[in-house]
């Protein structure tokens, strides 16, 4: 096939390599296709798998480039050390996420020997070090900082803490590696998570992507250029946002529900939305990530059942409770399992619904009343996502779905959490050729063609309402 300008996007994920073609000149969708991921033996096997099923639906293409991020091998794994939980800490937190990561550890405070030994059973790849606003606390970020230099596991350390004290910190670090960025909170209540997570990025290009051993395709792309989680972040901010010469779509949430854990997105401000509305806590981004390590489909499937209780996803899947936790159980031992049975398509359509129920009330901020010296006040922590319009769904359990606009309906304001800022209605947007990290790679080169085909190959199903449930 002779084109002007093709491009391969790639992502190495932990269970598939999937593969896309877009001909960025006509912003057209060639193909996907999709193969096991062979990270225990060569990754480059699981790729050329994926390569010959595309093949056979775009024909030969000569790519002029080739791009990839990668998920595989467990991901970016990190640790975010803060002052406070409110402040500091929640800072790393969102820094980390934001950049794509996973993170499987969050300390406060002074770090002690027990939690040195727990970060060394993870064994994260990076960690990001706060703590203290510019010229504020030092002494915990000086502890930190002497307590981690004892880990015996190696890693690199992002230090984006009290600028006053960041020379000092690096050296109590040695003999591991640091890089020093700008404070992730260098005011009170004011958020400067860009800096950190580029360097994140940074160091998952140059260190990461060897220790797990991606950069021997180095000859078949021509570069792995982020984690995947950040390549969706960066499709789907571009998507809400647009670029010059094409608009977006406007503020959205999007949701990708896998078999581990649920993925939340939200490209909007979230701020207040009536004058008398008082905000507590620390301001969110404008784009925020969060991800729940327990709410999946199949690995994280006893997550979802306890997040919402057996007797309430008995009711939504038409089963009796006994039947409901019996299937659950059959599904968590049995995670590459299908709905290919009446009872088993009911369980999904009611874990998949709960799933997204539950991972939406947590990305979303709430109202509560307070009394103050004026009297009665809202207090809003979090964001404000009530007049968000748009759910863009991804990930198996929601693409192959059948009752998409039910499912996609329990990301909604709901009476049974009257406090939760959940949208109020939203069309529903399903990612039906699993495109969104690819068109994420492709922002960074051809923008507007990202967008286009977004645009294009998000299916609307129409706009679902919030109801009493």
């Amino acid at each position: 096939m002779t084109l002007l300008e093709a491009v391969l996007l790639i992502d190495f994920g932990s269970t598939y390599t999937k593969v896309t073609a877009v001909d960025v000149t006509e912003s057209r969708l060639l193909g996907t296709a999709a193969a096991y991921t062979t990270v225990e033996t060569d990754v480059g096997e699981g790729l050329s798998a994926a390569l010959a099923k595309l093949e056979q639906i775009t024909g030969k293409v000569t790519y002029q480039k080739r791009l990839a991020c990668s998920s595989a091998a467990g991901g970016l794994r990190m640790v975010a050390i803060g002052l406070v939980p409110e402040l500091t800490a929640k800072a790393a937190r969102l820094a980390t996420l934001g950049a794509g990561a996973k993170l499987i550890g969050s300390y406060s405070y002074q770090l002690n020997e027990d939690d040195i030994a727990e970060i060394d059973v993870l064994k994260p790849d990076i960690v990001l070090l706060t703590g203290g606003i510019d010229g504020g606390n030092s002494e915990a970020i000086l502890h930190n900082a002497r307590m981690l230099s004892g880990c015996r596991t190696d890693f690199p350390v992002v230090v984006a803490g009290n600028r006053s004290c960041a020379r000092q910190v690096a050296k109590l670090l040695e003999p591991k590696t640091s890089y020093i960025v700008e404070n992730v909170m260098p005011k009170l209540n004011r958020l400067n998570i860009l800096p950190a997570q580029q360097q994140i990025r940074e160091l998952f290009l140059e260190r990461i992507i060897r220790a797990k051993g991606l950069s021997r395709e180095a000859a078949l792309v021509d570069g792995i250029l982020m984690p995947t989680p950040a390549a969706v972040m960066t499709a789907v901010e571009l998507l809400a946002k647009g670029c010059p010469g094409q608009p977006g779509i406007g503020e959205l949430i999007c949701v990708d529900l896998g078999g581990a854990t649920t993925d939340v997105y939200s490209i909007a401000s979230g701020a207040p939305r009536r004058d008398t509305t008082v905000y507590k806590g620390l301001p969110e981004p404008y784009a925020k990530r969060t991800v729940e390590g327990d709410i999946g489909m199949r690995y994280s499937v006893q997550g979802i059942a306890e997040a919402a209780g057996y007797p309430r996803l008995a009711q939504l899947a038409k089963l009796p409770e006994e039947k409901a936790r019996e299937l659950v159980e059959y599904l968590a031992a049995h995670t590459d399992s299908l709905p290919d049975t009446p009872e088993l398509d009911q369980m999904d359509f009611a874990l998949a619904s709960l799933a997204i129920e539950t991972a939406v009330a947590r990305h979303c901020g709430t109202m509560e009343e307070v009394f103050t010296l004026a009297g009665t006040a809202l207090a809003q922590t979090g964001k404000d996502l009530t007049g968000v319009e748009r759910l863009v769904l991804t990930g198996g359990a929601l693409i192959h779905a059948k009752n998409v606009k039910e499912i996609a309906a329990h990301a909604l304001y709901s009476t049974r959490q009257p406090e939760s800022l959940r949208p109020m209605q939203a069309e529903v947007l399903v990612d039906q050729s699993y495109i969104l990290a690819a068109m994420g790679l492709l922002a960074g080169h051809h923008p507007i063609s990202a967008l286009n085909v977004m645009k294009k190959e998000l299916v609307s199903h129409g706009f679902a309402q919030s109801k009493n449930r």
